[in-house]
């Protein structure tokens, strides 16, 4: 099969070459970075490409009919009953205005499986085979009202409402918690295999595809480069792009960036005891023994250089200290207010990472925020560089924006589209007015050099860019102004993992070179492997746990943890690369 799009600049070959078939029941997944062709293949099957995109050669068979050049008549049939589709993006690709019990009762509706009179029936017993609780009351809500994996769940429920012979899951779990992403996955197994349905796996992550699928291709550029067994292919790639691939997966197995041997740390743990109290207890780097049913630590204080060093000096070496951070919020129209950040404490040492992990509504991301001084916490005391980050105002808090910045997750939604590259970097800059308009011109040049980025890029758009490109520019931007701590919040959550694998290495060598401290938010486990020093693990607005990342991914004591990394896609490869 072939597919080619038209451009005002000729046509562009998307697809070319691509030949695979897929057994009933059976899982096959495509795997490759942005514009390898994968997503363009499986609209090709389903009929669904942009109306400048075509099948120029080769052919799709679904039970031996030919869908290539089918009238769309024949295809709004096929659509559905035979091949059901699970988009990507939950929240773009369900109506907003539109109830969930409307929106799958109208796929039942169009293919004759439900009648006006049970048609509700049917739609409660279709979210229900999808996992959703509740389901009377779920069909009545909007999709405003479901959290990202409820969404996902609906969706799901419509691509298999009418027990299609094949399902397409385009990226269906890319925007989801670890925890969240395994259930789905589980749940989608589950129906698939009982009713029979083969399933067409469109993702970037290889660990993923291993633990899901039956066969692997890779894709890039539009071709295939290997296809074959899953765990021959993930854990014995023949091909240069595919071992790129593989070596680049943020997987716990793969080695730490860093080179240098790890240190774990040896100061005080403050460990919860069982009365409620909290008691001191001493984290022993050489002490294999310790127990993971152990209590988990409220917070972890960094040690100096020698574990004899007095607090005071402790101290002194952490550009942030926060201590019984706190958050709440009081809702409209109910009597109990929301706690989003509860008595949170941890430090982060000059020069080092610290990540917060958790799942969605876990408060990492709050706990960021109110670290920006972007959110006021309702107690609790930050000091960064010795200062109350709350007491901030005026010229001392101009001076506390410069030296702590933040890098977003969304790369495009974080950059002006009506600005050039050469002015997003050159902002932070110009309101703070460094230098003349010649230096910031060569300070501007010289963070694209940092983040090995041409400098024929400096007139161009955001649009204009890829994504790994575009947080290119948001680390630039956030460089500016020469920081001492940033603040990274889901930054390469929407990346490829080869882009993943640029980004985290880019950071390190920046952090190497400028002496950075980051905070790293996120939820990926994985990712947070690579990329950090000291992990600290939050849920429910608790710290449940906190230690050096040697010890939380060796050692986890808290079960929550424990199930954090139970839930990574492909933990247990044995990737040999």
């Amino acid at each position: 099969m072939a597919v080619d799009f038209r451009t005002v600049a000729g046509d562009v070959h998307a697809v070319e070459g691509v030949d695979f078939d897929l057994a009933a029941g059976e899982t096959l997944a495509i795997v490759g970075e942005s514009g390898s062709g994968k997503s363009t293949t499986a609209m090709a099957v389903i009929g669904l490409l942009p109306g400048n995109g075509k099948v120029v050669r080769g052919s799709i068979r679904l039970d031996g009919a030919d869908l290539v050049g089918a009238p769309e008549s024949v295809m709004r049939k096929v659509r559905g009953a035979q091949i059901g589709l699970v988009p990507q993006d939950p929240m773009s690709n369900l109506n907003p205005v539109s109830k969930i019990g409307t929106q799958v009762a109208e796929t039942l509706l169009a293919h004759g499986l439900a009648t006006s009179k049970d048609v509700d029936q049917k739609v409660i017993e279709t979210l229900a085979a999808a996992g959703l609780p509740d389901a009377a009351e779920r069909a009545k809500q909007y999709p405003h009202e479901f959290s990202g994996g409820m969404r996902q769940r609906a969706l799901i429920a419509i691509g298999l409402a009418c027990n299609p012979r094949l399902l397409i899951a385009d990226e269906p779990t890319s925007a989801l918690d670890v925890t969240v992403q395994k259930t789905i996955l589980d749940q989608l197994d589950r129906m698939t295999t009982e009713l029979g349905t083969s399933v067409l796996l469109i993702t970037h992550d290889l660990g993923l595809a291993a633990e899901r699928a039956a066969r692997v291709i890779v894709m890039h550029r539009g071709r295939i480069v290997e296809q074959g067994p899953a765990r021959q292919i993930l854990e014995d790639p023949q091909q240069p792009y595919t071992q790129a691939l593989v070596k680049a997966a943020p997987s716990v197995a793969v080695a730490r960036l860093r080179p240098e041997v790890y240190a774990k740390p040896t100061g005080p743990v403050a460990v919860p005891a069982a009365d409620g109290d909290e008691t001191t207890a001493t984290s022993d780097a050489a002490a294999p023994s310790a127990s993971v049913d152990a209590a988990p630590p409220a917070s972890v204080d960094v040690p100096a250089d020698t574990p004899d060093t007095t607090e005071a000096a402790t101290r002194a070496d952490n550009i942030v200290e926060v201590e019984n951070l706190t958050k709440i919020y009081k809702i409209r129209g109910k009597k109990e207010d929301f706690a989003a950040v509860q008595e949170v404490s941890f430090a982060i040492p000059r020069g080092e990472t610290v990540a917060i992990v958790g799942e969605s509504g876990s408060g990492k991301t709050t706990t960021a925020r109110m670290l920006l001084k972007v959110v006021e916490p309702t107690s609790g005391t930050m000091t960064f560089d010795g200062q109350d980050v709350a007491s901030l105002s005026g010229k001392d808090l101009k001076e506390f924006r410069q030296k702590v910045q933040p890098i977003f997750q969304d790369p495009y939604s974080s950059l002006n589209p009506m600005f050039t590259i050469d002015r997003i970097i050159s902002e932070p800059l110009d309101f703070y007015r460094r230098g003349s308009a010649k230096e910031r011109d060569a300070r501007v040049r010289k963070l694209l050099d940092d983040v090995a980025l041409p400098q024929s890029m400096l007139r161009r758009y955001p649009s204009e860019l890829s994504g790994g490109q575009r947080q290119r520019v948001a680390i630039a931007r956030a460089l500016a102004l020469n920081p001492d701590l940033i603040v990274c919040d889901e930054p390469v959550s929407a990346l490829d993992v080869l882009v993943q694998d640029q980004i985290l290495t880019l950071l390190r060598d920046l952090q190497g070179e400028y002496g950075l401290s980051y905070l790293f938010i996120s939820h990926d486990l994985a990712v947070v492997r690579l990329i950090s020093d000291y992990v600290c693990v939050m849920k429910d607005g608790h710290l449940v746990e906190a230690a050096s990342s040697e010890e939380i991914f060796t050692n986890p004591r808290d079960p929550y943890t424990r199930r954090l990394l139970a839930s990574i896609p492909g933990n247990e490869l044995d990737i040999a690369v």
